[in-house]
């Protein structure tokens, strides 16, 4: 299983690395749009939806996103997503989300569920396009904030995790595994503000708020990560698909980066 997780996550890496630096912008957007077809999918699986639910489900949020009605430069500075569509998002990840967990055992509707999917999946994927379009760079330094959160949570967690964060939702998270998280990325926070490079706009932030925006970034993703465990687990299954070997499916492997995405554009892109 091991071997199936890394070789997978290889590949996952290559071909991500690949379309992030060499793709051209329509070719980027059309990219992020299949990653949301494959996302909207799996989410409204979790919703209960048919198949033919679950396709016109998938072509609306796609569509949305491709529709220049929507899109495509409409937002203030010629951002692809507008700027209220990442506040809404952020607001429902910061306030909405922890109080819908919190609540998770009065259940929600699938109309809210699936209302939800286009709130939070949408501007992730045109967050991808902006923190992209201000510097690929940026966008994986984003990414990265996501990855070593995870990895520092699950290392610390597994040596020294004694208190539950959420057992009804994740019996498997700690709160030792988020403080080992918070740690790591206030490390990474004070690497990227001494490498940050100096021909890029995001480099402009302090080395105080740079840390600040990193530690909420990562509080972000594990509220994210800890949200579409609930879905699942309200859902009944163990993973959202079969797409990746080793993973599950891909919002299994996209949780926390759904959620911090549309608050780095705010964060970073002024």
């Amino acid at each position: 299983m091991l071997k199936t997780r890394v070789l997978t996550a290889a590949v996952l890496l290559a071909v991500f690395g690949s379309a992030l630096f060499f793709l051209p912008r329509l070719g980027w957007i059309v990219f992020c749009a299949v990653l949301l077809g494959i996302a909207a999918r799996e989410w409204a699986n979790l919703a209960a939806l048919g198949p033919v639910g679950r396709s016109i489900y998938t072509a609306l949020l796609f569509l949305l996103f491709m529709s220049p009605l929507y899109f495509q430069g409409l937002g203030a500075n010629g951002l692809y997503g507008p700027v209220w569509v990442y506040g809404a998002s952020a607001s429902f990840w910061i306030f909405v989300a922890p109080l819908w967990m919190w609540r998770s055992h009065h259940g929600h509707s699938r109309a809210a569920l699936l209302a939800v999917g286009g709130l939070v999946l949408l501007p992730a994927c045109a967050a991808l396009v902006d923190l992209r379009e201000n510097h690929p760079v940026l966008l994986l330094a984003v990414l990265g904030t996501v990855w070593i959160s995870d990895s520092a949570a699950y290392f610390v967690g597994r040596r020294f995790g004694r208190r539950k964060l959420a057992p009804s939702i994740s019996p498997g998270k700690t709160w030792e595994g988020v403080a080992g998280a918070l740690g790591a990325v206030g490390l990474y926070g004070l690497a990227w503000a001494w490498l940050g490079a100096p021909d890029t706009r995001w480099a402009g932030v302090a080395p105080a708020g740079l840390l600040v925006i990193l530690l909420a970034l990562a509080v972000v993703g594990i509220i994210g990560d800890l949200f579409e465990s609930l879905i699942k687990r309200q859902a009944g299954v163990k993973d959202s698909g079969t797409l990746l070997p080793g993973h599950g499916g891909l919002l299994d492997r996209i949780d926390a980066p759904v959620a911090m995405l549309p608050l780095a554009v705010l964060a970073f892109i002024r």
